[in-house]
């Protein structure tokens, strides 16, 4: 029998933020992939996180399960990871080896609890497809006029693969609504984890929504992986992103979350994000 630690990823001001699942297993104890798909199904929580130390490479072996899918990364996740690695074994940097990249998440103490950093996998993005940016408009009843012309659609990546669509007004966003068995069978079709949606109140700050039916969740309330790959985006337009920005996210769903990101100029490298942890209890 294994143990769920629930725990709030970039809460604010000690509560909102997305709760994700924490399983760290002990010493000799291996779980197939069907058992690790079935207990994030039971967590129900958008993602559950799995992780095993590898004394031998001094480093954490880990993989993410939605309550439907295995996904290569997850921001939140790591986040609520680092907090339990934080609570277990103390402050520090811990490496982390995912299915497709290596990274690190830093827990640091905090005034408010925990407070987690991680360095994220190589960022890329290009423009949309016609067919994604008209599967994704059709899905979420947008119209291009919406859309802000400073920061086109784009799929972006961060570790997973999203879709982008920045609207100009700030009441579109928040009257954000899809089907989600459409929205499960167009974000697969175009291999994509979220579509993200999102308005810019200024150079640094953005309130976003982040639809996840790929996984079975309708909503994130907060998405580190998507923070990750946006902060890449900015980056590769030029945006003035003064080398640190805040996403507000969870808002219309009444759990406020936050999210910072933390980015140098150098194209693709890999971006920092942090916030803040509160731990819910065991499962």
């Amino acid at each position: 029998m294994v143990t769920v630690q629930r725990i709030a990823a970039f809460s604010h001001k000690g509560a909102g933020g997305n709760p994700a699942g924490v399983v760290l297993l002990d010493d000799g104890v291996v779980l197939e992939q069907a058992e690790m798909a079935a207990i994030a199904a039971d967590v129900g929580f958008s993602e559950t996180a799995f992780a095993a130390i590898d004394d031998t490479a001094d480093s954490w072996r880990v993989r993410y399960f939605s309550p439907e899918s295995e996904v290569p990364f997850c921001g939140h996740a790591t986040i609520a990871l680092g907090a339990a690695l934080g609570e277990r074994l103390g402050p520090g940097v811990y490496a982390l080896e995912l299915n497709d990249a290596n990274i690190e998440v830093e827990a640091q103490a905090d005034d408010d609890g925990v407070r987690a950093t991680l360095t994220s996998p190589a960022t890329r993005s290009r423009p949309t497809h016609a067919t994604e940016l008209h599967d994704a408009l059709g899905l979420f009843g947008l119209l291009e006029d919406e859309l802000d012309p400073r920061l086109p659609p784009a799929r972006i990546h961060g570790g997973s693969d999203h879709l982008v669509l920045a609207l100009t007004e700030r009441e579109r966003l928040r009257e954000m609504a899809y089907d989600l068995d459409d929205g499960r069978a167009m974000m697969r079709s175009h291999g994509l984890v979220t579509i993200m949606l999102c308005v810019a109140e200024s150079e640094t700050t953005f309130v976003a929504r982040n639809a996840f039916a790929s996984g079975g969740v309708l909503e994130d309330p907060a998405t580190g992986a998507a923070a990750a790959a946006f902060a890449g985006y900015l980056r590769d337009r030029g945006w003035p992103h003064h080398g640190r920005f805040v996403i507000r996210q969870g808002e219309d769903m009444g759990s406020p979350s936050r999210i910072t990101v933390e980015l140098s100029d150098e194209p693709g490298s890999p971006v920092r994000v942090s916030g803040r942890a509160h731990i819910i209890g065991d499962c």
